[in-house]
């Protein structure tokens, strides 16, 4: 019979100016989950990418090896699949919250989950009609095709009594191809960039929003209709404002969303600018008049900012790489 040695805590820790542990976390990242729900021959699918992240007395495996108060991260993902069957998949805010709850509420040393999800969209393909007759293509309802706009996004933090809920998108690419100028700006030695007083504004929008949802007690907000409707008052204010620059645009969209959805207090934009920049097609003996451009890649300009509710506190992070 073999005799495992007992781990002990690294001499350093004890030490008189001992190493410390700082913040720390566990989970298992990016388990994706495609749920189909059955009603009859309609089909719905909801496709998530879930991470989960725990954090609590956790010291101890850091210092010595002892598990004793580790849940594996493989029961985190089998979790994950489980409560796909056992609460279905209402909306990822839903979920998130499910799981949240459940690893705070069932493992003593888990202190607090942060649960990450992203959303791939899927819409249902339309039969065709020609060929409905001879294969029944009006009664498919089983057939989509993923979505391309944006992923959405949420972040559920609990703590055993508050919980703070973040969503948001990625990848939304938006374009008015007039009613945007650009003039009036500082210049020096090194400004080479003419005035514009009919541009294309272009941008691919990364937005993040933060709920006054905190407790139990509140009322729940309607996670789906939500996030339509701040979709939809965000593409509303990009379309209807008439820019002077992309940083009154990003105002006008967080503030859009703030005066119609009660439930929001904070919304955090990144917005790089997708540049296009006229073709001097004079050489050829052409007149480009605002119709041909050059997209450029990079460089791009990045305007990032902040639109609050009066009175409220920013709580995102102003880098939203990894939110």
């Amino acid at each position: 019979m073999t005799v495992r040695p007992q781990p002990g805590r690294p001499a350093a820790s004890r030490s008189s100016r001992p190493v410390v542990l700082g913040q720390n976390q566990y989970g298992k990242a990016e388990n994706r989950v495609v749920k189909i729900t059955r009603e009859g021959a309609t089909h719905h699918i909801k496709d998530l990418n879930v991470s989960v992240a725990l954090s609590g007395d956790m010291e101890e495996v850091h210092y010595s090896g002892s598990n004793a108060n580790v849940l594996p991260t493989d029961t985190t993902k089998n979790t994950v699949f489980a409560f796909a069957k056992e609460h279905g998949i209402e909306s990822a805010e839903q979920f998130g919250i499910h799981l949240a709850r459940h690893f705070v509420t069932s493992q003593e040393p888990i202190h607090q989950a942060r649960i990450r999800i992203e959303e791939y969209a899927w819409e249902r393909i339309p039969a065709s009609d020609a060929n409905s007759q001879f294969i029944g293509a009006d009664e498919v309802k089983h057939s989509f095709v993923r979505q391309g706009q944006e992923t959405r996004l949420t972040q559920i933090t609990y703590d055993g009594e508050r919980w703070e809920v973040v969503s948001g998108l990625k990848d939304l690419v938006v374009m008015n191809s007039t009613n945007s100028e650009f003039w009036g700006y500082v210049k020096d030695k090194y400004t080479t960039l003419p005035e514009a007083y009919d541009r294309i504004l272009a941008t691919q929008v990364a937005a993040r929003w933060r709920f006054n949802w905190t407790d139990d007690e509140q009322r729940m907000p309607q996670w789906e209709t939500s996030y339509k409707q701040v979709k939809k008052h965000m593409l509303e204010a990009f379309a209807e404002t008439y820019s002077l620059s992309l940083q009154q645009t990003l105002y006008q969209m967080g503030a859009r969303i703030i005066n119609h959805r009660a439930e929001i207090d904070e919304v955090r934009f990144s917005l790089p600018n997708k540049h296009h920049f006229l073709v001097d097609l004079e050489p050829f003996g052409l007149k480009n008049d605002n119709e041909v451009y050059f997209a450029a890649d990079r460089p791009y300009g990045l305007i990032e900012a902040t639109v609050l509710r009066d009175g409220c506190e920013p709580r995102i992070p102003e880098d939203l790489t990894n939110l």
